[in-house]
């Protein structure tokens, strides 16, 4: 006997739970301008069609106003349910809420894209669909992606990688600190009325005897380039290079510059370990000795400021 009050006392906390999760799984919330259908299974008189208006409410035929913007379809049935049990109209309604059609039914993609714009989606779409429809993304265009929820206005980060291996990143730098930030799986969708902000990714820069000196962006799908990745993708040394002679310049937070030696033969040469990069350190690779000591740290932050920038 008592199993099965266990059973049956779980079984009824499942059926309750379950409207919760699914609406929390739901993404795609109702706004302002979107037009609703109402179905009321106990009274289907009550039943209507009606636009949400400016201040995110819906008027019912009987009841009055109830606001359900930012909710799920679920949750505004539910809130229209309370509505009609509090106006003492039903004893307990079972409501449905569907969207007819979205006010919205653009994607907005602004910043480092190759064509930034608003274009028509009308269901979900991964991140990679979408920025895909904006040409794809600029050279140096960060790979934090920020989209931002229409409706409720939450703000969402996705890191867009090259290698399928590499989870999303948690961190949504430039995010309002007033709304609600949550990482995102590879399985969340971008929605009609949606926002997808790229920015521009912050930047290192070889210069010197280097097969294609300039500027690349300082993350490397999930971790900053270090000395001889950046080396590599600046085409390699070339003959003529005296890399025993390679010099790191970084930036101090007073913003001056620091010179660091750098012994970029020994690395290469797997004598001395690999070093981590950060986000606007010059590495130079002198052509020879005299031309190496005629170069100073001002020459080289104004020559990075010109840089030609690189994609992977």
């Amino acid at each position: 006997m008592k199993l099965r009050k266990a059973i049956g006392l779980l079984s009824c906390m499942l059926l309750c739970l379950t409207p919760y999760v699914r609406a929390q799984r739901e993404s795609l919330l109702i706004g302002s301008g979107d037009m609703v259908h109402i179905v009321i299974f106990d009274a289907p008189e009550l039943e209507q069609h009606a636009r949400v208006t400016d201040s995110g409410e819906v008027p019912l035929l009987m009841g009055g106003n109830v606001k359900i913007a930012s909710l799920s379809p679920e949750q505004a049935g539910a809130a229209i349910g309370k509505a009609l049990v509090d106006g003492h109209l039903l004893v307990n309604p079972r409501v449905s809420v569907t969207v007819d059609q979205y006010a919205t039914q653009n994607v907005s993609v602004i910043g480092e894209v190759r064509a930034p714009g608003a274009y028509p989606i009308t269901t979900g779409r991964t991140v990679g669909e979408v920025l895909a429809l904006a040409g794809g993304l600029m050279p140096d265009a960060d790979r934090k992606i920020l989209i931002q929820r229409r409706g409720s206005g939450d703000y969402f980060t996705y890191f867009f990688s090259n290698s399928p291996l590499v989870t999303p990143d948690s961190v949504a730098a430039g995010a309002n600190p007033a709304k609600s930030i949550t990482l995102v799986t590879r399985d969340t969708l971008v929605y009609p009325g949606d926002t997808v902000r790229v920015s521009k990714a912050e930047l290192v820069f070889a210069l010197g005897d280097l097969g294609r000196p300039g500027g690349f962006p300082v993350v490397n799908n999930d971790s900053n380039l270090t000395v001889l990745q950046l080396v590599a993708l600046a085409g390699g040394t070339a003959h003529t290079a005296v890399p025993s002679h390679a010099r790191l310049i970084r930036k101090t937070p007073d913003g001056g510059f620091q010179e660091i030696p750098l012994p970029l033969s020994d690395m290469q040469k797997g004598k001395k370990p690999d070093q981590l990069l950060q986000a606007n350190d010059i590495l130079y690779v002198p052509f020879s000795y005299m031309r190496n000591a005629a170069l100073g740290l001002t020459a080289l932050a104004a020559a990075a400021t010109t840089a030609a920038i690189y994609a992977y």
